[in-house]
Formats: structure tokens, sequence, C-alpha cells
């Protein structure tokens, strides 16, 4: 059984068909690109999976559970966890209590163990601090632990919002746009630091990003979405020379034109 499964999901805004019966699996494990032009879907699926938005028509399964009636927040508790391509991060918070919100959240001392600091609420936030430190660790992030997260610059606050998903304990990590406003020395790192994450957190990874670059190297199956349909899948190998691919980035006039490949 794949971790998701997305079958036939289709929503329209407007005149616009925003997605048009789209499917595909995601393995455990796996770390799975979804890329396409500016309009493409790509965020719409992305919203329809984490529970934004729902969608027309089509299913969605996690884990094997029914997603349709779950709420955002719901999903989150079961192993989904998702991050922005516009930061969201608390920009007055320090790194490590950005990282402590969602450890806190998951926390199960109670209100009145936490308001009368009883030793099971001290233990369960030394517990929290632990895991929030060795994540910052594990991301090059514990020097600046102290730091406002609006101090630091665009990577290292993409690094942020990585760790607070991490902190859901997340089975699915669904990731937005990742290396946008990064430098390319800052997507090399991140394309390296992806398949790290998959391995220590033993997560899988579903991403969307148009830096070329980054899912070639660290995505292992791409799908091409183009005016919300799947128009393409395969190895990253096979769908850069896909000349439906190459034309729908570039139009089928560039494509002759500049004569290049993804």
């Amino acid at each position: 059984m794949a971790l998701l499964e997305v079958r036939d999901v289709s929503i329209r805004f407007g005149g616009v068909q925003a997605l048009d019966r789209v499917s595909f699996d995601l393995n455990r494990g796996e770390v799975l690109g979804l890329i396409g032009p500016n309009g493409a879907g790509k965020t719409t699926l992305f919203n329809c999976i984490s529970g934004v938005i729902a969608p027309d028509s089509g299913s969605m399964r996690f884990r094997g559970r029914d997603l349709s009636r779950m709420k955002t927040h719901q999903r989150s508790m079961l192993g989904i966890a998702r991050t922005f391509q516009n930061l969201q991060l608390f920009g007055r918070m320090t790194v490590q209590e950005n990282l402590m919100v969602p450890l806190d959240a998951r926390a199960h001392r109670g209100v009145v163990a936490d308001a009368l600091h009883l030793p099971r609420a001290r233990t369960e936030e030394r517990k929290a601090l632990e895991k929030a430190r060795a994540i910052l660790h594990f991301l090059g992030l514990l020097p600046h632990a102290g730091t406002p997260a609006w101090d630091l610059s665009v990577g290292q606050q993409r690094r942020v919002e990585l760790g607070r998903a991490l902190c859901n304990k997340p089975q699915l990590l669904l990731l937005d746009e990742p290396a946008a406003g990064l430098d390319a020395a800052e997507t090399a790192e991140l394309a390296a630091l992806l398949p790290r994450i998959q391995e220590r957190f033993g997560v899988s990874i579903l991403l969307v990003d148009h830096d070329m670059a980054l899912v070639m190297q660290a995505c292992h199956y791409l799908y091409v979405l183009d005016f919300g349909r799947l128009i393409a899948q395969g190895r990253p190998e096979q769908v850069r020379e896909n000349e439906q691919v190459i034309a729908a980035y570039l139009g089928e006039q560039g494509r002759k034109r500049e004569g290049v490949k993804l």
C-alpha cells in the first residue's frame, strides 16, 4: 500500500480548471517531485492534500485512511507536515522557540500540570527542549538557537521552517518551493540535505520547486503538471528528456529557438 494515494482529484475556481483528474502514488521512503510551469496546479494540489481546500471530486488516502473529512490539524496529527513558499515563521520568536511551538502543541502534560509546574510538566518540557535542540543541531542551526528568526538569512529561515515541520513527527513532508529565495550554493546544500532528512527521520517527501537542479538531484521520481493535468512521469533523467515537458516549460517556439533541455 502506498503511503499517499491520490485518485482523480479535480477542482475548479470559477472558469479555471486548476486540477483535472490528477492521480499518483507516493511510497514510503520516497522523495517525489511535482514540477510544472507557473499556474500548473502544484500548490493547489498541496492545499488539497494538507486540507487547506477541498477538491470538487476525487479521493485522497494517507496510510490507508480517507482524508476527505479530516481537518488540517487532524491531518497533521496523522503525520502530514508542510512548509510554505512564503515563509510562515514567528519572526520575533527565537529559532528555538519556533521549534518549541509544535512540540508544546503535541505535549500531553495538561493545563494543571503546566500551571503548577509539576514534575511531569518539567520532564515533558525538558524532553521537548532536547528534541528541538537535536533537530537544530542536525540542521546546523544550534549556534542560532537564541536568535530571533527574522534576523536570519532566507536560507537559514528555510531550515528553521524545515525543523519546525520535523517537530510534528511527520511521515509525509510536503515542501512547497523550499528553494525560493536561495542562491545557488544554498540550493545545492538543500539538495544534499533532503536525502539526509529522509534517511534520518524516516519521512517520505513530496517536493514542489522550480529549481530543476534541486529536483533532479533530490528526487527519486517526478510527476509533471501542466494546466492542472499530469502530462508526464518518470525518473528525473527520463523527464528531463521528455519533449512534452520541455514544450510545457518553454512553449513550442521557445523550445525550437533555444534548443535547451531541462
